[in-house]
């Protein structure tokens, strides 16, 4: 390994550290000084929005607790009027649906709540159901997705039993599924079998392709509530690299990016409700302007400079590399690892999900190939993410 890639593991790593206590921390307390800083609950303006035809109100803001540690930043959101949370069974290795019951308990019936399974099978998904319950100290989840579908292949019968048995025995009031990539045909299927699932939960932000927006309008338009998730397109934490331009950081930082970003896809009407991950309470309070906060032209050219920031980096899901790699490496998914790692500061994430490649897979090294035979139409150097990939997360 480089330096040059010896010191960005070293970064990754050391912005793990606030994560990695997730897994045994219980419920914080707010420190005074946090406190002394937040936005009071009264001048909080929420916009809310009908989830499609299950008729739910949802804000237009909601809440992704992937990588949350702290559960009185859930807690307060609550408290201000943000309704809508969405959880896994996998997150946090298993331990975020508990740090999420803790934090709601007591608020659980004036708000909307969602959690999902990776599993494939009727037996294995109903089993991550009943653990989910337990784990969140509810008899009822508002959505239950189906998560991280990347082809309708995936939603096999035993997948379609599962959900139709969750709604009937009332352990799910409705069912959806979640995808991060493949929209060009997930998007369709779902659509297609209004019969089995009610709400789209979908990767969606300004770096990606305009037809993503127009296949969310006719999932809209098919009855679906939708879910917009990766609204950052990559986060925050690149403009704090060492190695992006300093104009274009500074000028990124002091316009607020990010809140930016967040009012894009709230633009679009489509979205009935987003899931951006938040970690502190000034995140929380970002987060909340972008429902207050008219999307502009000054806002467009500032996402403009975005995208040429982080057009070496930052994978824009759009399934072109698939099947592309000559050693058959998950392209898409490899990036998406090693994103999280250096760009969320989710380290231990980032391991977590790579360990999970088949051991061959895994094994693969691209510094043993003469050439990368994928080439991204966007311009992300594939070659030198994937390799920083295997030598941060193996």
């Amino acid at each position: 390994m480089n330096k040059q890639s010896s010191r960005r593991c070293f970064l990754a790593a050391g912005l793990a550290a606030p994560s990695a206590l997730a897994t045994t921390q219980a419920v914080q307390k707010p420190t005074p000084s946090a406190a002394l800083t937040l936005a009071p609950k009264d001048s909080v303006k929420l916009e809310f929005r009908t989830l499609g035809k299950t008729g739910l109100k949802v804000t237009g803001v909601g809440f992704g607790t992937m990588i949350t540690s702290d559960g009185t930043v859930i807690e307060r959101a609550a408290d201000i009027g943000i309704n809508y949370f969405d959880t896994a069974r996998g997150y946090q290795e298993g331990n975020c649906e508990k740090m999420v019951g803790a934090a709601l308990k007591g608020k659980r019936q004036n708000l909307v709540l969602s959690t999902k399974s990776h599993t494939r099978s009727k037996d294995g998904a109903l089993a991550d159901l009943d653990k989910s319950l337990r784990e969140l100290g509810t008899d009822y989840v508002d959505i239950w997705y189906m998560h991280g579908i990347g082809k309708p292949e995936e939603v096999n019968d035993g997948v379609l039993e599962a959900v139709d048995l969750a709604k009937k025995s009332g352990k799910a009031r409705f069912t959806g599924v979640s995808t991060h990539a493949g929209h060009e045909k997930v998007i369709p299927f779902v659509a297609a079998n209004r019969k089995h699932f009610d709400v789209l939960l979908a990767s969606y932000n300004f770096a990606m392709d305009p037809a993503v927006g127009e296949l969310l309008g006719n999932a809209q338009q098919a009855g679906l509530g939708v879910v917009a998730m990766k609204v950052m397109a990559g986060g925050s934490r690149r403009l704090n690299r060492p190695d992006a331009d300093p104009k274009t950081k500074a000028i990124l930082a002091r316009e607020g990016a990010m809140l930016v970003a967040l009012k894009w896809v709230l633009n679009n009407r489509s979205v009935h409700t987003t899931v951006p991950s938040i970690t502190d309470m000034d995140q929380l309070d970002d987060n909340l302007k972008a429902m207050a906060l008219p999307f502009s032209q000054t806002d467009q050219k500032l996402l403009d400079a975005r995208l040429e920031e982080l057009r070496p980096w930052y994978c824009r899901m759009c399934g072109k590399c698939e099947g592309g790699c000559a050693k058959g490496l998950p392209v898409e998914d490899m990036l998406r690892y090693v994103m999280y790692a250096e760009t969320y500061g989710q380290f231990s994430l980032g391991r977590e999900q790579f360990k999970l490649l088949p051991a061959e897979t895994a094994a693969v090294r691209c510094s043993d190939c003469t050439g990368c035979t994928v080439q991204c139409p966007y311009g992300v150097r594939v070659a030198e993410r994937l390799s920083l990939c295997q030598e941060c997360l193996a």
